[in-house]
């Protein structure tokens, strides 16, 4: 799972642009492109990104998680 992807994907979802979560973040809209990058984010920015698009992020760790779960 990419979650830099998901989020970018979730984004454009919205209708929301990249300078609207720069702006709700309090960061520069370059370090949103770089978070598109990731594979990987920090909890607590995932946790900030999931209450400003109203959306649990973590919920995808969940349904893989059981995923892999599922198949030993």
């Amino acid at each position: 799972m990419h979650i830099g992807k998901i989020l970018q994907q979730k984004l454009k979802d919205e209708g929301k642009t990249v300078v609207w979560l720069a702006n709700e973040l309090g960061c520069h809209r370059t370090n949103v492109y770089n978070l598109f990058e990731k594979y990987s984010i920090d909890t607590q920015l995932l946790q900030r990104l999931s209450v400003i698009l109203n959306f649990n992020f973590f919920s995808l760790y969940e349904e893989e998680v059981n995923h892999k779960m599922d198949d030993k």
